[in-house]
């Protein structure tokens, strides 16, 4: 006869700064307050819960931009996870600040990714074990590739670079703890879920990986994906919804006898409220209301940002305002730096900052007509349309870009109403973040384009210069067509 224990394990990810509860057609949805009582409710209703977060606690929110962090650690530890691994959001604001908000964490952050290069030294525990009712639980932290991009600035601080590499890791620490009779073992990652499958396929079933469950990608799930026999999951975005598995465990073969997992909404019907938590959150907001409540601008109407892998209507305003004021030729803005999927019409400063909340500053670069040609096609190749997590760029007046993925090649490549002349050199104006990341982003490297002219850097602060921009000039519109055609394989 088997022995069979249950296990409830609950888990979120990408949440970002989520915290406040909505009002979507009188109906109270997501917020930390809802998602609190859920937490507290389960664990209260089941013998052996874990709530676990899959990275990205931080970016997205005035509350979390403000304080840096701190006021995202604080409301966390009111939450309660069990362990935590890390995104690539929560180095935002430096490792080093990262290393001073783990100390401010009640609860383990796991991650086997990052490392002191001069002596591979990891920053954080690879892992920890839980035990419940008698079980040993063992998560491991996963982390992107694109941390590398934030660490940049960083230069004694690595990850590892590939999936493969990854595998090799996780199958070390699964060896080395399955000596302890672990009866259940768990994948936290921050990697997207198609790169949680390519993981999922290339584990040995003999380390023993029952569960992935993932961030990154925002991917809501209705059922998971089976891989090599492990389920994955992910829980979308924000605090809408929480996943939860509820797992009978054989704890003699230590795997998974059955389960059922299933997206649980947050909201008023499902969910009591957590007023200890509200308390906290609202003395936060009190003080960013009267920071960030100004208004600003007002536009024609709602501008929309609905898909970062395509031009937009805030991609173009924003785009425009910052090669306007800094009198560029180009401006390429990072479609990931537009937080939200709408803005306006009435906009006031915190809108503003929620929206677009990366204060990075601006280096003009020399390009050719040819190298930024092939800068483009880099950005469009097959990676950005096959749910791979790739850099994609709005583009700001004057180009008029016609792209045809069948063939890969342009269609039309106009630069002030006139085919782009690729011996003629533009200025082209990057954030300091894609500036960093040159290479990744567009196929070439700093190195190349200095062979035109020195770069330098022309602002220090992308969001002064928009929020300027919008004080000095009322209804702003923008089409968010015309600029990028992309006929893509269905």
């Amino acid at each position: 006869m088997k022995n069979l224990k249950k296990l409830t394990l609950l888990h979120s990810n990408d949440m970002h700064g989520d915290f406040l509860v909505e009002d979507i057609e009188s109906s109270l949805v997501g917020g930390v307050s809802l998602l609190s009582g859920y937490i507290n409710k389960v664990r209260t209703e089941e013998e052996n819960v874990i709530y676990a977060i899959a990275g990205d606690m931080f970016r997205g929110s005035i509350i979390d931009s403000e304080f840096q962090g701190i006021s995202t650690i604080q409301i966390m530890n009111m939450l309660a996870p069990d362990v935590v691994t890390l995104g690539n959001h929560e180095v935002d604001y430096g490792v080093a600040h990262l290393l001073f908000l783990e100390k401010c964490a009640d609860f383990p952050i796991v991650n086997a990714n990052l490392h002191i290069q001069t002596n591979h030294a990891r920053l954080f525990d690879p892992c920890i074990v839980l035990e419940r009712g008698g079980m040993k639980i063992l998560f491991i932290g996963i982390l992107t590739e694109a941390v590398l991009a934030q660490c940049k600035t960083d230069g004694l601080i690595g990850t590892f670079v590939s999936i493969e590499d990854a595998a090799e890791e996780i199958g070390r620490i699964c060896n080395t703890y399955n000596a302890t009779d672990i009866d259940f073992t768990v994948l936290l990652t921050h990697i997207g879920f198609e790169e949680d499958k390519k993981l999922a396929e290339i584990l040995d079933p003999a380390w023993g990986v029952d569960v992935i469950i993932g961030g990154h990608s925002h991917t809501f799930l209705t059922e998971p994906a089976i891989v090599n026999g492990i389920p994955i999951v992910q829980a979308g975005t924000g605090t809408d919804q929480i996943g939860r598995f509820d797992i009978m465990v054989d704890t003699d073969n230590n795997c998974i006898d059955s389960f059922k997992w299933t997206p649980v909404p947050i909201n008023a019907n499902m969910c009591p409220r957590d007023t200890s938590i509200e308390e906290v959150i609202a003395s936060y907001k009190s003080r960013t209301d009267a920071k960030y409540g100004q208004i600003i601008t007002k536009f024609v109407r709602e501008l929309t940002h609905p898909d970062r892998y395509r031009e937009t209507e805030l991609g173009d305003l924003f785009s425009d305002v910052l090669q306007d004021s800094l009198g560029l030729d180009i401006f390429l803005l990072g479609s990931g730096s537009i937080r939200n999927e709408k803005l306006g019409p009435v906009v006031t400063k915190g809108d503003l900052r929620e929206c677009f909340p990366y204060d990075d500053s601006v280096h003009m670069v020399y390009v050719t007509g040819a190298q930024f040609k092939s800068m483009i096609k880099h950005m469009l190749r097959d990676a950005a349309f096959d749910g791979e997590h790739t850099e994609f760029y709005q583009l700001s007046q004057g180009l008029e870009v016609e792209y045809d993925q069948k063939t890969h090649s342009f269609l039309k490549f106009n630069f002030g109403g006139e085919p782009m002349d690729e011996e003629k050199v533009y200025t082209l104006g990057l954030q300091h973040f894609h500036y960093l990341n040159m290479a990744d982003s567009f196929g070439i490297t700093i190195e190349e384009l200095r062979k035109n002219h020195k770069d330098r850097v022309v602002s220090t602060s992308c969001t002064q210069i928009i929020e300027e921009a919008l004080l000095a000039s009322q209804h702003q519109n923008a089409k968010g067509e015309g600029r990028l055609i992309l006929h893509l394989n269905k």
